[in-house]
């Protein structure tokens, strides 16, 4: 990890972190990624996101935020050439390190079905699959032309 520094997420880092969302194999973009629902998130979970930066360039990040009993963990991605280095699991535990700081106890994930490659990532460093619970999601969105929840 020479030359990579990690920071607070802020909005200014949008552009940036959504190509890198996008580029990443396996994660899930959606219409709660717009830059005003990641710019909502991060004011209320001020201090919780990070971007790892080599130079000018965002090469991983981490969403992280609780709703005052559990805490999340969204959008854990490295870029490609950056991965294996150990970086995932320093943003992993930056994020984890501010949840308990806030009182959490327990912190959980979404890994899509079709993301080995993440799932491999998150048993690998200690975290464990539930088979005990099914999310269900239910779109709030008006637009009967919306496409709903697609991830």
């Amino acid at each position: 990890m020479t030359g990579v520094s990690l920071r607070e997420m802020n909005i200014n880092d949008y552009e940036a972190v959504m190509k890198l969302w996008k580029d990443t194999e396996g994660l899930g973009v959606s219409d709660a990624d717009s830059r005003e629902n990641i710019h909502r998130y991060l004011r209320r979970n001020s201090g919780m996101s990070f971007v790892a930066r080599c130079g000018a360039e965002i090469v991983g990040t981490v969403l992280c935020g609780h709703d005052g009993r559990r805490g999340y963990l969204h959008h854990l991605a490295v870029r490609q050439d950056f991965r294996r280095q150990g970086l995932g699991r320093v943003l992993a535990e930056r994020a984890l390190e501010k949840l308990r700081e806030e009182g959490m106890t327990k912190c959980h994930l979404f890994v899509l079905t079709r993301n080995e490659e993440g799932l491999n990532f998150w048993t690998g460093i200690g975290w464990h699959q539930r088979e005990d619970i099914i999310i269900v999601s239910k779109s709030l969105t008006t637009n009967p032309d919306s496409p709903g929840c697609s991830c």
